[in-house]
């Protein structure tokens, strides 16, 4: 795991205006709707007042952002435009020739960086999946094949090869990877050591999705843009890309149904969403930078869940009451222990320590992580478990707790135990919002193992364990 790092100053809530009970209020809250979160981070006035990580998640770990990332490309955007090496007006087929398909439309012809930010392009739903099977070798190419029914800039829709296009766009005026753009002109000199890209076939970044950062770079990231780009005395980030870039350019449509969240109908900027208060970058499954200028306040947060309305209900009903209402030393002390104790529930049951079975997968189950057929062994070992899996995989599992080890280059961490005939276990990939769940059934020799949240990549494990990370190795 990489060293931990400090980013930001620490304060106690009170001495930054915050009261400890609306805190306290927020975490109530998220326990009551049962929104799995695995990290909290709130930064008032430019200190971190509050941080807690629910176990076996911890400070030090990068945690996968899904489509967060999104906000980070539009700052590579951003600063490509400040370079003077692209504009707001330059052409998707101008920029990036050589993936302009045959026989391409006028709307697609037309289609500029400013489409593509604010996702106007014309598409109705996102485009992904048809892009890619169209052309399975380029995105971008298969991209503006799929039809552009309504007129460009007139209608949003969340277009994630949007984003895809506009990483390779970047690459292509800057002569750099987006991963080395935003590590020299974002990530270093804010101090953040870690971040990991995952990556398609061909070695390029999503762009769309894919970063790995810890809850303290992205809250890092927030606190950069209420600042306007300024980072001490650094400007890292024009403050007119920041401006731009968090400003409604476009309304957005609820749902056919005519549902729809609150904040996410607020409309849309450059890759932010805007926010009844302030604006957010957002991630699937629980990935939230939220800036609230109003109050100077970040919060950051990752989690394992579909409910990020809720998330965001909860920072407006329970915490922003808390902002200039500081409380007592002791309630802050009270505060902290619970935040340190904060912790995911091990698999209950017993350790069973003489028993060994074996069993095999069966994939018939929604939500499989490994192709059916595969022999699972489960040995004792002090303290927990040795899982193998075939020849490929062994995990290490602890009772009434966590054991990590990293199999196949990347970590995850087990906790299991007996249940009467049953041997349960979790194994977090702890780098994301994923776990998968084995439970053998010791009287039939069978198992399944099942994602709790399929991730939106690959279903197979294996992708999400290896280093380097690269979960479309189908996607040259």
């Amino acid at each position: 795991m990489p060293s931990q790092r400090t980013l930001l100053p620490r304060s106690a809530p009170a001495a930054s205006g915050v009261s400890s009970h609306a805190l306290a209020a927020l975490l109530d809250r998220l326990e009551a709707r049962s929104v799995e979160c695995h990290s909290l981070m709130v930064v008032r006035r430019g200190h971190v007042v509050a941080e807690g990580w629910w176990a076996p998640y911890s400070a030090g770990r990068p945690h996968l952002l899904y489509s967060l990332t999104k906000s980070f490309t539009s700052v590579a955007v951003g600063l490509a435009i400040a370079d003077g090496l692209l504009s707001l007006d330059d052409r998707v087929v101008d920029v990036l020739p050589g993936h302009v398909p045959a026989g391409v439309s006028e709307r697609g012809r037309r289609l500029t960086v400013h489409h593509l930010l604010s996702m106007t392009t014309g598409h109705r739903m996102d485009s992904l999946a048809q892009a890619w099977e169209l052309e399975p070798g380029d995105l971008v190419k298969g991209f503006l094949r799929v039809p552009f029914p309504e007129a460009e800039g007139t209608r949003h829709a969340y277009d994630n090869p949007t984003t895809f296009v506009l990483a390779r766009m970047v690459e292509r005026v800057t002569g750099r990877g987006l991963p080395e753009l935003l590590g020299e002109r974002l990530f270093e000199p804010m101090g953040v050591g870690h971040a990991e890209w995952d990556r398609v076939a061909s070695g390029a970044a999503f762009g769309f999705h894919g970063l790995h950062l810890t809850t303290e770079a992205v809250a890092a990231f927030g606190e950069l843009l209420l600042r306007g780009g300024l980072w001490g005395d650094r400007r890292l980030i024009p403050r007119e890309w920041v401006e731009l870039a968090t400003r409604r350019h476009i309304g957005t449509l609820p749902s056919e149904d005519g549902s729809g969240d609150a904040d996410y109908l607020c409309g849309y900027g450059y890759q932010f969403w805007v926010s009844r208060h302030g604006y957010h970058g957002d991630g699937s499954f629980g990935q939230q930078c939220v800036v609230v200028p109003s109050h100077d306040l970040v919060v950051a947060v990752t989690g394992a869940h579909t409910r990020a309305q809720a998330v965001l209900d909860a920072i407006w009903e329970c915490l922003l009451p808390g902002m200039d209402h500081a409380g007592s030393t002791r309630d802050d002390e009270i505060l902290a222990d619970r935040l340190r104790r904060l912790s995911l529930a091990p698999v209950p049951g017993s350790a069973d320590p003489e028993r060994s079975v074996t069993a095999t997968i069966d994939a018939s189950a929604e939500g499989s992580a490994l192709p059916g057929g595969i022999p699972v062994t489960v040995d004792p070992v002090d303290g927990g478990w040795l899982l193998r899996f075939g020849s490929f995989l062994d995990v290490e599992a602890g009772h009434g707790g966590w054991r990590e080890s990293s199999p196949l280059g990347r970590p995850v961490v087990a906790t299991g135990a007996w249940q009467g005939d049953t041997f349960v276990a979790d194994l977090y990939v702890v780098t994301t919002p994923h776990r998968v769940r084995l439970v053998v059934d010791a009287g039939a020799g069978t198992a399944v193992a099942t994602w709790n949240i399929v991730p939106l990549t690959s279903p197979d494990l294996v992708p999400h364990l290896r280093s380097p990370l690269m979960t479309r190795p189908d996607v040259a």
